[in-house]
């Protein structure tokens, strides 16, 4: 099935093909299903044709995007903690669009990330929304992952953001650390910890 991150746009319009080719160069940018116009399946690869992700553009009205959007809808009413997960079924309606990145071989060599990371914040930068990463989770609008979908051995630092009387406050944490874990799952802020 492949790894995937994604953007979750409430902007169902984003800046041109060549503005986003722009944005991810030295990498190529083809279309794959769709029009130069219209797009509905790009290929990032490097100029060798080593693919570094395959893009899906898939609406929220209907179809995959549709589907995709009732899934995570469903996760996330199991997540921790419970204040961020009813915080994304409320942001969820508002969704338009889902942006589908499939990390491919590419991605590790060559700076492939660095040129992926590019094409996928200026895809952000434009649909708007929120992120989402596979076995990482979701994030609020400003990019900070607000609901625990970790394996248990994760381990490192994170940028991860709270909800507290109804604002986002944002922290670095270690991820490794049961005491910082377990604060962030019930919804606190860990103490001890700078604010972003």
């Amino acid at each position: 099935m492949g790894y995937y991150i994604r953007v979750l746009g409430t902007n169902p319009d984003i800046g041109s093909l060549q503005s986003l080719r722009d944005n991810s160069r030295p990498a190529v940018l083809n279309v794959l299903q769709g029009t130069e116009d219209r797009w509905e399946r790009m290929v990032l690869t490097h100029a060798s044709s080593q693919e570094i992700a395959v893009i899906e553009k898939n609406p929220t009205i209907d179809g995959l995007g549709a589907d995709e959007l009732q899934e995570f809808i469903e996760e996330v009413a199991h997540c921790e903690p419970k204040s961020a997960a009813s915080w994304l079924q409320d942001f969820f309606p508002s969704v338009k669009v889902i942006y589908a990145f499939q990390l491919l071989d590419g991605t590790d060599v060559d700076d492939g990330w660095t040129m992926l990371h590019s094409l996928y914040t200026a895809v952000w930068k434009d649909a708007g929304g929120i992120l989402q990463a596979d076995g990482e989770g979701f994030t609020d609008e400003q990019g900070f992952t607000i609901v625990w979908q970790f394996e248990e051995t994760v381990s490192g630092m994170w940028n991860m953001g709270s909800l507290q009387a109804g604002e986002w406050v944002h922290f670095e944490m270690d991820l490794g650390d049961e005491g910082q874990r377990a604060a962030f799952r019930r919804g606190e802020v860990p103490q001890g910890l700078k604010l972003l």
